[in-house]
Order: C-alpha cells, then structure tokens, then sequence
C-alpha cells in the first residue's frame, strides 16, 4: 500500500501515514549513534565515528559542530545536516545583531525543529534526512544505530547529579555498546558552563575505555567466583546427600 501514498509529501495514507517522512526518520535510525548526557554542571555529547580512509584527513570529518556558543551532532544524512548547520548559524548570528544576546539552546533547537516541519508540509521538497522534527527534552538520550540498545543502557546505568567524570564514562560506555572498535571511533565533546566547550584528545578518551575494560574485567571475575563457589556448595550439599543414604541404608 505504501508505493501508492509516498510519491507525494503532503498525501495521507489511509492509516494516517507519511511514508516520506518515515523513510527520513528510518534514516536517522540508520545513522552512526550519538548520545547526550547531562550531569550536575556539565553537558555530555558523545558520537560514533566513522572510519577514516588511509588517505583521509581526519581533520575534515567532524560529528560534532558549534552553533554560535552551541554544539550540536548531525544525524542521518551528512549533507542535509551541514543545510541545517548553515541555516542555524545565520539564525544565532541574526539573533546576536538583533537583541544584542546570543541565543538559546531551547530557541535554536524550536528554530532548527521548525524548518525540518516546514519541509513536511509543501510539495517540491523532502524531508531533512537528519534528527527528528519534534522537540523534547531529555537528561539523557540516543539516536542513530542500536539507539534503543543505547537508550535501554542509559535508563539502567543514569544518575541524577552525576560529576563531570561519571557523566563523560557513562556517555563512552554507552557507546561501547554498540561501536566494536574502541575509542578511535569515538568523538566527545564536554560543555561546562556557558561557551565553554572542548572535545576529548584520543588519549583521553582510550584511557577511559581501558579503564571501562579493566572495570568489565573485574565484574566477570566476580562472576565467575560466585558462580565457582555457587557450584562447590551445591557439589558438597549433594555429596553430604549421597554420604547420608549410604549411612542409613
């Protein structure tokens, strides 16, 4: 039924449906994980990277990207993410010349969530294929690929008023859950405060992961020991049983 309501944008399936809208937001689903955290005094954001080429600058791949005194990961597809990007510049700049102020985190992303609803609702155009068009807020949240392995974590392991190192070793956690390659393909960015924003060097970051590992290592050790001595109890309980009846008979 769908190949009959999702040539055009503004047409209604029957149940209700915007098929255009949905293959924007699958998408999103299907792009690299980025996850948010926020602690007591600090913001974290936290993306899955992509391999870079041998003969790629790494310097030139970027998941996450200032907005004025903001930050902000791009999901989905990466054109359409710098689009937004460029339109949310212009605006943080305009409001800045205007009222003298920079903006908000809470009226860029209504700005930025307005565009992406404009190119729902006239034919000619598509959908943004980058985040969602609605505006929630989260203490902490996950997009793109295994976003619900992500979010399941999160809603596990998060604490209210976490420190700036728990906030950042929960984010790097949380990713490991679904990026296999360690921390090379892990960017983190750390907002304290107002306009003051900076990302993790790699060797930072590789000695949090180390320090995750040897932390997993650890619990599986524990494991393994209650499970040992779990297993010798039960072994000398049976045997106790069995010196019993031979006893009685």
């Amino acid at each position: 039924m769908s190949r009959s309501y999702d040539r055009a944008l503004t047409v209604f399936s029957p149940d209700g449906h915007l098929f255009q809208v949905e293959y924007a937001l699958e998408a999103v689903r299907k792009g690299t994980c980025a996850v948010g955290v926020r602690g007591k005094d600090i913001v974290v954001l936290g993306v899955e990277k992509k391999s870079v080429l041998q003969l790629q600058d790494p310097r030139t791949v970027r998941k996450v990207v200032m907005l004025d005194d903001h930050t902000v990961p791009p999901q989905g597809l990466t054109a359409d993410g710098r689009v937004l990007i460029d339109k949310a510049r212009v605006e943080c700049q305009s409001h800045r010349l205007t009222v003298e102020d920079p903006v908000t985190v809470e009226y860029i992303t209504r700005h930025i969530a307005g565009i992406q609803q404009k190119y729902t609702q006239s034919g000619g155009v598509r959908p943004f294929d980058c985040t969602k068009q609605s505006r929630v807020a989260f203490t902490a949240n996950a997009i793109g690929r295994s976003s619900k392995t992500v979010r399941e974590f999160l809603e596990k392991n998060y604490k209210d008023d976490m420190t700036r190192e728990e906030s950042i070793k929960l984010t790097i956690k949380s990713l490991l859950e679904v990026v296999q390659t360690g921390a090379k393909n892990i960017e983190i960015s750390v907002m304290e405060g107002y306009s003051k924003v900076t990302n993790l060097e790699l060797s930072e970051i590789e000695a949090i992961v180390a320090e995750i590992e040897r932390e997993k290592e650890a619990d599986a050790e524990r494991k393994r020991s209650r499970l040992a001595a779990t297993a010798a109890g039960q072994a000398a309980m049976a045997s106790r049983a069995d010196t019993s009846q031979s006893s009685g008979q």
